[in-house]
């Protein structure tokens, strides 16, 4: 199969034809971003770019809950069985692993024969935050590789895709949770209603399910279009999580508005038969009057998404005319949408640097960039340097110090290019 083919139904992918949360059939393709690999299917060899497939990657919206969505749904063993996405290489996250741990034992007084329960556990990395708190822990991590290596690192995790049948075998095991922690995975599935009710099984008659995932309102506002990839199938909003939630019997207690992955929620949900607080209804309301549930509000994102790409284009290409070396910083997935969806390859962007040793030595998806060691900044001493991982750029900046000590400058590419 060549490169150029792409995939847009069969064994390893397929098409929706309704809202995945409220089921509704009337939607209406907002953005398009062309046909694109998968995002974290990062190549060994210059050998393997002709096999690479690619799948269409549009936005379509549901008026009748406000969900933003994939319609094409890749194979969850193709995209999460074997992952290189570690989420103990970054210090924001690990701070954040920290605070949230103590958010939720403080909030549940948690005490040493509680189960706490993480869906998509990665590497353990937040279930070990919780352990000096001295509670039981569990994870649930389909990638095979990420699940083992948790384990190795003592922190018990079963390797397998959460649904119902699976939090009901996990409780009649381990017992119910008072905590369950999904952050990032809800948007990954392609039935959230029965991954929301697994963790209604799971979840004990005074415990907390919460939920983090980016928020449709960020995305809007700072056009993070390149957090849209084949992994990612919905991006909600607080109206469309309510929905969702309701649907399995489960009350949102209270939504966090956080910074984390360029603006996420996190949302606090019991078995309380009480309803949604009135403080998320106020949420929900502000929301509306913001104009998130609107669809002319999605319209004019996918124009400023158009010329934003050209504007970031059009920057590279007069910096290569002025014969300034420019790399990258991160391979992250969201810059793999970024670099496919603009036609940058190494013409332009020679390489990027990465602090995961898994992407070391690989090349991106699609536009087939080497990821070199972070190390090559310092050697090569670029002019520029384009922040693909630009939700971490305070703190690649920060690390970065000598490069601007030696003359050099950043490039944010989200919501528009920018020099820094």
């Amino acid at each position: 199969m060549m490169s150029d083919e792409v995939v847009v139904n069969g064994a390893d992918v397929v098409l929706r034809t309704t809202c995945r949360v409220c089921g509704a059939g009337d939607l209406e393709k907002i953005l398009s971003l062309g046909p694109s690999p998968l995002a974290n299917s990062f190549l060994r060899t210059a050998d393997e770019f002709t096999d690479e497939r690619r799948y269409p990657l549009d936005l379509f919206y549901c008026a009748t809950c406000s969900l933003l969505q994939l319609l094409h749904v890749v194979d969850p063993d193709i995209l999460f069985r074997h992952y290189l996405y570690v989420t103990g290489t970054s210090s924001t996250m690990a701070g954040h692993n920290r605070a949230y741990a103590k958010t939720v034992v403080d909030l549940l007084q948690l005490q040493p024969s509680d189960l706490v329960a993480e869906v998509a556990s990665n590497d353990g990395s937040l279930l070990k935050c919780f352990q000096p708190h001295g509670v039981r822990t569990i994870g649930i991590e389909p990638a095979q590789n990420l699940a083992a290596a948790a384990t190795n690192d003592g922190v018990e995790t079963i390797n397998e895709f959460f649904t119902l049948a699976a939090a009901r075998a996990i409780r009649e095991q381990h017992g119910a949770a008072r905590a369950i922690a999904a952050n990032n995975v809800l948007a990954h599935v392609d039935d959230p209603v029965d991954f929301l009710a697994g963790c209604r099984e799971l979840l004990a008659e005074d415990g907390l399910v919460t939920i983090e995932v980016p928020y449709v309102g960020t995305l809007l506002e700072r056009l993070e279009y390149d957090t849209v990839y084949h992994e990612h199938l919905s991006y909600f909003s607080v109206r469309s999580l309510l929905h969702l939630s309701q649907r399995v019997g489960l009350s949102a207690v209270r939504i966090d508005r956080l910074t984390v992955h360029g603006g996420s929620l996190r949302l606090y949900l019991s078995r309380s038969a009480a309803g949604h607080s009135p403080e998320v209804r106020a949420l929900e309301a502000e929301e509306r009057n913001a104009g998130v549930t609107d669809v002319a509000r999605y319209r004019q994102f996918a124009r400023d998404v158009e010329s934003g790409r050209a504007e970031l284009v059009a920057l590279l290409e007069d910096l290569a005319a002025d014969g300034k070396r420019v790399a990258g910083y991160g391979a992250p997935a969201k810059g793999n949408t970024l670099l496919n969806y603009c036609g940058v390859d190494t013409r332009l962007l020679p390489y990027t640097v990465d602090k995961n040793p898994l992407k070391v030595g690989l090349y991106t998806p699609g536009t087939h960039i080497p990821v070199r060691d972070v190390a090559a900044l310092s050697e090569e001493r670029p002019d520029y340097v384009l922040i693909l991982a630009w939700n971490l750029a305070d703190e690649i900046m920060d690390q970065q110090r000598a490069h601007r000590e030696h003359g050099g400058r950043f490039i944010l590419p989200v919501p528009r290019p920018q020099v820094v």
